[in-house]
């Protein structure tokens, strides 16, 4: 029986280091089921969740620890079973507007106090066309409640639209 792991690297960028992780996990009989990827600065950094045979956690975790060396932090945990919501609603929040502290923060405060999940985040920011000011996007994925669904949820994010200065948009995700 597969074992799923979440695997995460932090350290420089360079050339090859995605390749370099996924040989040694095809290497081990596994598989990235899922993955997120990117260069952060002058560092990358994976997510993934991985399947492996039985037996081959350690070998990898030994496998990958020459990266450790090279200045590389790599974790492994054992990953658990995604939590089903039947009947809750997916949405995309879309926030885009000039940078400054405390944004994601924000609306992340004001979901959480609702309970509503955070599924995605992904953010960046950005120099403005004309003036280089930054600016600052976010697209966020979301599963609200199926009793808050219906109701005026997405009010408390107009206001922090208002009071912040920023555009946000909520859609439901239909697909």
């Amino acid at each position: 029986m597969p074992h799923n792991l979440v695997l995460t690297l932090t350290g420089p960028d360079r050339i090859g280091i995605v390749e370099h992780v996924t040989r040694v996990l095809l290497g081990r009989g596994g598989n990235v089921e899922t993955s997120r990827m990117a260069r952060l600065g002058g560092e990358f950094a994976i997510l993934m969740l991985v399947s492996l045979p039985a037996g081959q956690v350690d070998a990898l975790e030994s496998d990958l620890g020459g990266l450790i060396a090279q200045g590389y932090k790599v974790t492994t945990s054992a990953a658990h079973p995604a939590e089903a919501r039947p009947g809750w609603v997916p949405f995309r929040i879309e926030v885009e507007g000039a940078d400054h502290e405390g944004i994601i923060q924000e609306v992340a405060r004001y979901l959480a106090g609702r309970g509503i999940h955070i599924e995605t985040v992904d953010s960046e920011t950005t120099a403005a066309p004309v003036s280089g000011s930054p600016l600052f996007t976010m697209t966020a994925e979301i599963a609200v409640p199926p009793d808050l669904a219906a109701q005026g949820w997405q009010s408390g994010l107009d206001e922090i639209s208002n009071r912040m200065n920023l555009e946000i948009r909520v859609s439901e995700i239909t697909d």
